[in-house]
């Protein structure tokens, strides 16, 4: 509680003292500045902007509200390193090479997970190359002073934040998890030691609004991607009786969870832990936004907010549901990859506050650019396209989307690869080449294949998707001779017939007066 109060008057005294110093004419600077707000593992359905009665987000809805909401907006990938490689570069994974989370297994070292499964998963690159013209190295050669804070996870040393393009880096190494959980100490060599007890996701916030206000007369490019909500899933004991509470006071059904193909997947929203994570993160979005206002520089400051993949419905945390979407993180379906997507520029006035266009992590690059005044680099941002056009009002050509995913997901997501074109996903499986064909406007659950009614649409669709991926040289999963089929399903009855028993009792013990993870909640002195 004493390190909480402490950073609410830190917060407060910063706000005042800007009061006194911030600009009198706002937007005085050459060019827009840009706040990117990233979210990890937060899911299309966890902010109340998008639905959830759960969780409770408004300073994340305040974008949404005060922006344009695109409600088809995807991350590039169902795992996190290589969306976010995408942001960076304006490319889909299969171009940039990233095609799993850095640090996952590939090839026959994948045995070594014991998942006894059909394929060997495909290599990859282990780190964002350098012959990029990043989003940061862009910005930075037209003025921007540049920032990044948080997650970064796009390599090692030689490969870190500062060697492409920022200026500053706040946290941002090879690992992509709080090491040290969300509470210091923090375990992070790029991050200067907190108070025992200091709340990880508010400090990144605070570091962020320093930035902001040390370079508010010049135009600045800041990145804020939150650790959170990744696991380890952490919060206050205060959050976790306030959603508990809320959770039995909206009724706890007996059963949270289903069987997916491979693993048993979340149904409900009623994880107090994860919710006061979440509301965490929504505190230290609303510390940056109130801090834009008192600085002068909310109506020349694009604003951002997305997430890297779908909430992690299955495996991790088991923390949320994305339902009425299918799957989650790792996975294929919706849940995995379909995202929040808040983009406010304030200078537009535009009236348009959705968009129904499909929109890709991608295309965050070009639009950027296009929203800054900066011309376009195409070769680059191969993948992307300004969104400004919609931001208008205006329409773009209908174009293909495309994933690319030849591994299998700690969640439960199997080898894959999409491509979504106008109302219409088609899914192509590596283990056995079926392939799978949606209607997004029809059944956005994905619950009904309809591939066999469609077989002209499916052959077209799975053609111009091959054709996609000979083009990039994408890498491929290849069968392992080892497969032992015999584990395979032993591995699956157990997940069903015991892993899905144990995840229902957790959840209901965790949903009980008195429950604690451990004695001391882990050693934190915040009770927010």
């Amino acid at each position: 509680m004493k390190k909480t109060i402490g950073m609410l008057l830190l917060s407060a005294f910063c706000f005042g003292s800007c009061k006194q110093i911030k600009n009198d004419t706002p937007g005085t600077s050459p060019r827009p500045n840009v706040l990117f707000i990233l979210a990890d593992d937060l899911g299309y359905h966890d902010l109340g902007a998008t639905g959830s009665s759960y969780y409770e987000t408004p300073n994340i809805d305040r974008i949404a509200n005060e922006g344009t909401s695109f409600k088809q907006g995807y991350a590039t990938c169902q795992v996190c390193s290589p969306s976010r490689a995408s942001i960076m570069t304006g490319q889909f994974p299969a171009r940039h090479g990233i095609t799993d989370w850095i640090g996952a297994k590939s090839g026959v070292a994948w045995r070594e997970r014991k998942r006894y499964s059909k394929l060997l998963p495909a290599d990859y690159q282990h780190s964002l190359s350098l012959e990029h013209v990043t989003l940061a190295e862009a910005m930075k050669k037209e003025g921007y002073k540049t920032f990044f804070a948080g997650k970064w996870h796009l390599g090692g040393e030689g490969s870190h934040p500062e060697d492409h393009g920022f200026d500053i880096n706040v946290g941002g190494w090879d690992v992509g998890s709080p090491k040290g959980g969300y509470f210091a100490p923090y375990n992070n060599p790029k991050l200067v030691q907190g108070e025992p007890g200091e709340n990880l996701t508010l400090r990144l916030a605070m570091e962020t609004l320093d930035f902001m206000k040390n370079h508010r007369d010049s135009s600045f490019f800041a990145f804020l991607s939150f650790y959170a909500v990744h696991s380890p899933l952490q919060t206050s004991q205060a959050r976790w009786e306030k959603y508990r509470a809320k959770a039995v006071e909206m009724g706890v059904p007996a059963k949270g969870y289903e069987m997916e193909r491979e693993l048993p997947i979340r149904r409900t929203q009623d994880n107090p832990v994860y919710a006061g994570l979440v509301e965490s993160m929504d505190d230290a979005v609303g510390i940056v936004l109130n801090g834009l206002q008192e600085l002068g520089l909310s109506e020349n400051t694009i604003v951002i907010f997305t997430s890297d993949n779908g909430g992690v419905a299955s495996g991790d945390g088991y923390a949320t549901s994305n339902l009425p979407l299918r799957g989650g993180k790792g996975y294929q379906w919706e849940g995995g990859i379909r995202e929040p997507y808040f983009i406010k520029a304030p200078w537009l006035k535009s009236s348009v506050k959705e968009v129904n266009t499909p929109a890709t992590g991608a295309d965050f690059y070009p639009t950027i650019l296009d929203l800054a005044g900066i011309a376009l680099n195409p070769s680059q941002h191969a993948d992307g396209i300004s969104l400004v056009p919609l931001l208008q009002g205006k329409e773009v050509a209908e174009r293909p989307l495309f994933w690319h995913y030849p591994h299998y997901g700690n969640q439960g997501g199997e080898p894959s690869s999409i491509i979504r074109l106008g109302d219409w996903k088609l899914i192509h499986y590596w283990e056995d080449g079926r392939q799978e064909l949606y209607n997004l406007t029809s059944d956005p659950g994905e619950q009904t294949d309809i591939s066999s009614q469609h077989p002209e649409r499916l052959q077209q669709m799975g053609d111009q998707l091959q054709a996609w991926l000979n083009d990039m040289g994408a890498k491929k999963p290849v069968p392992d001779p080892e497969h032992d089929e015999e584990l395979y399903l032993k591995r699956r009855a157990d997940l069903e017939n015991k892993a899905w028993p144990s995840l229902e009792e957790r959840r209901m013990k965790q949903l009980q007066p008195g429950w604690q993870p451990n004695e001391d909640w882990w050693g934190s002195l915040v009770n927010e």
